[in-house]
């Protein structure tokens, strides 16, 4: 068991500072911090304009949607940065589960998220002047923290079709643009097609910002509950998605000996 936390926590951190792109300072700021902050503005200020919903439902949502980016890209860059610096092999001939191994690495990426969720939550309710319920505090946290989590395996599950397929970049990019438009946090979702609806539920974030948003209304925990537990079942569905997918394509690319083929 100390071995396997070991595995998880210390190789989880070491392949964070090693494969993630975005660790230099002016790189995390500007991309991670900076970045996210400047477009929920930009939503907030539309929404005025358009009469949509008022500035706590684009502060939420985007909250929310900000630990995406860190989250995504790193869980892809987890899997693929491996093939790019030629030490996948390596890594997959280790002994160790790569179960384990991978699914690990998610976990710093889901703290870098969940610290730049509550960053921009923060100043865009100093900017914006949105008053969060105390109470609601420690429920937001445990919200976005899951969020967070949900979109690293999310992450991991397209690093893992980047097995299969060279081009995994594309995927991911395509992938936040999805985020942005189907789970609700910058148009309600009452305004959405059905079909964009269902898409929706079957993604992260769309759960946690509802779930979010109940509890800055100061509807309480309970009301928000349901919500956090979807969004829970999200991140499990996608944890073992990305299990199943780097078994299944990892076997792929040994018979097909393009395990280093970018």
């Amino acid at each position: 068991m100390t071995a396997l936390l070991r595995l998880v926590g210390t190789g989880g951190v070491i392949a964070y500072r090693a494969l993630f792109n975005w660790t230099t300072p002016a790189m995390f700021v500007g991309t991670l911090l900076v970045g996210p902050l400047f477009q929920l503005l930009f939503f907030a200020y539309l929404g005025r304009q358009l009469g949509v919903a008022d500035d706590g439902f684009y502060i939420t949502g985007n909250a929310v949607l900000a630990a995406s980016l860190a989250c995504v890209f790193g869980g892809t860059m987890a899997v693929s940065n491996e093939r790019r610096f030629g030490t996948l092999g390596h890594v997959l001939l280790s002994p160790r589960s790569r179960t384990a191994v991978f699914l690990g690495r998610v976990l710093p990426y889901a703290a870098n998220g969940l610290l730049i969720a509550v960053t921009t939550m923060s100043a865009a309710s100093l900017l914006l002047g949105l008053r969060v319920p105390l109470d609601a505090l420690p429920g937001l946290l445990l919200t976005l923290a899951v969020a967070a989590l949900a979109c690293g395996f999310f992450g991991l599950t397209l690093g893992a079709i980047g097995l299969r397929f060279r081009d995994v970049w594309l995927v991911s990019n395509v992938s936040v643009a999805l985020l942005l438009l189907l789970t609700g946090v910058n148009v309600p979702a009452a305004g959405l097609p059905a079909w964009m609806r269902v898409t929706g539920e079957l993604l992260p974030i769309t759960h946690a910002a509802e779930a979010a948003r109940r509890l800055v209304a100061g509807d309480g925990f309970r009301a928000a509950a349901p919500q956090l537990a979807a969004e829970l079942a999200i991140a499990a569905t996608y944890a073992v998605l990305a299990a199943l997918l780097l078994k299944v394509f990892e076997a792929e690319s040994r018979r097909r000996a393009s395990l280093d083929t970018l």
